[in-house]
């Protein structure tokens, strides 16, 4: 971390790295190019059935979480009133995405150009969506792009040319720090092909971070088996980061980062262990290490917490306790806001519960920091947040005296020793 890390009373500057915003889905009518309106027009019928519908299966929890929170659930689009909720919660600042109503799909942008993306067939659609999305997305990041860090839609797989045109005109955005890919390429050319170089280029020259966020999946595999979905939904999510790692692309694009969001930091630990020892293990026989030379330059553990982001979102307390072994520079807290499997409106009660055993220089790297060095956000800016809504380690019930041992990591990832991984080649 090049930023000082404090083990002082100070508040915490507070990042969440996954929360949601976006309008109501006929209101994106403006932002939508005017030869796409007919198309929109029977879009917008069809989220209003899908809301009928889901009424209908789900009518009870609708009407206890959209009841009890009527006000702040408006702050999927209502500047003022989602500044008084990131208040209340002790945030400074965070990391938006698509799709702020996950519960009935309303807010959801034309299309569905947002986290279920790659179902959209059409290039035209896909692309309009996007746009629109992005236009309203950079409006209200700029009402303070201090605070709000957007993340654009780009459907890469459809036209590579078009994307990164794309690219590098929303990073000429205040507010926009990064995009989001489909999760799945389908019928497409796979991530780890040449076919997106360009892309992988232009985001490591602009510095906007490539994410995919937990959405899609092989939904026609599950029928109404809501299980086998939450089962396989993280496995998509993250394939992409083995396409871009095993491909060499963070060798070749060296500012090229990339962060899955909402699936955990669960499976972290066990994949790097068998990662490293496959391609850098002495037990291991080194035709596999060798078969990677000229891709990759370091161990697969050590490209996290650089080129590797895992916004896990409302981490559970197991999760938090494996921080050193699933990257204690990588992991970024998040709360999911707006949306009901989040902490919010528990916020305040989940930090005091889950981080009072945590240093407090943990903390501080999971809760925020990581987020600022990995989006370059305004450190200062939003410090200065941090002190006026940021929670104390006192209030966050943690033990002042509590120190993180200089070789935590070391001793978490025990494999490194054990195997004695490094590089065959």
């Amino acid at each position: 971390m090049s930023i000082e890390v404090s083990t002082g009373e100070e508040p915490y500057l507070i990042v969440s790295s996954d929360t949601h915003a976006g309008l109501q889905c006929e209101d994106y009518r403006p932002y939508l190019d005017s030869s796409l309106h007919e198309e929109f027009d029977k879009y917008v019928e069809e989220r209003h059935e899908h809301r009928r519908i889901t009424e209908e299966v789900n009518a009870e929890f609708i009407e206890k979480w959209e009841g009890e929170n009527e006000e702040g659930l408006k702050g999927a689009y209502d500047s003022s009133v989602r500044n008084g909720v990131m208040d209340a919660d002790g945030i400074s600042g965070e990391i938006i995405f698509a799709d702020g109503d996950a519960v009935t799909g309303q807010e959801s942008p034309p299309f569905g150009a947002g986290l279920a993306a790659g179902q959209i067939t059409d290039s035209k659609l896909a692309f309009g969506g996007a746009r629109a999305h992005n236009r309203w997305l950079e409006e209200f990041c700029g009402d303070d792009p201090v605070r709000r860090a957007g993340v654009a839609l780009v459907p890469i797989t459809h036209d590579v040319d078009e994307a990164v045109k794309e690219i590098e005109a929303l990073a000429e955005k205040p507010g926009i720090y990064g995009v989001m890919v489909p999760t799945m390429w389908h019928g497409f050319p796979p991530y780890g092909s040449d076919h997106y170089d360009k892309v992988w280029a232009a985001c490591s020259e602009t510095g906007l971070v490539v994410h995919t966020h937990s959405g899609e999946a092989d939904f026609p595999s599950y029928g109404e088996n809501v299980a086998m979905y939450i089962s396989e939904v993280p496995f998509w999510t993250h394939r992409i980061l083995w396409q871009l790692l095993f491909s060499g692309k963070f060798d070749r694009f060296p500012g090229l980062k990339f962060a899955v969001v909402e699936c955990g930091s669960f499976w972290i630990g066990d994949i790097l262990w068998k990662a490293d020892i496959n391609f850098g293990g002495t037990n291991k026989i080194k035709k596999m290490g060798s078969r990677m030379k000229g891709l990759i330059s370091r161990l697969p553990s050590e490209y996290f917490g650089t080129n590797v982001f895992i916004g896990a979102s409302t981490m559970s307390r197991e999760e938090i306790r494996r921080r050193h072994v699933n990257g204690i520079d990588a992991l970024m807290w998040g709360t999911d806001y707006p949306h009901p499997e989040g902490s919010w409106p528990n916020t305040v009660e989940r930090l005091e519960n889950d981080f009072r055993d945590v240093s407090i220089e943990d903390t501080r790297r999971l809760l925020g920091l990581n987020a600022v060095e990995c989006y370059g956000l305004d450190f200062e800016g939003l410090n200065s947040i941090a002190s006026r809504v940021g929670p104390t380690p006192k209030q966050l019930n943690q033990d002042p005296e509590l120190r993180t041992s200089e070789n935590a990591l070391r001793e978490a990832r025990w494999w490194l020793d054990e195997y004695g991984c490094e590089l065959q080649y």
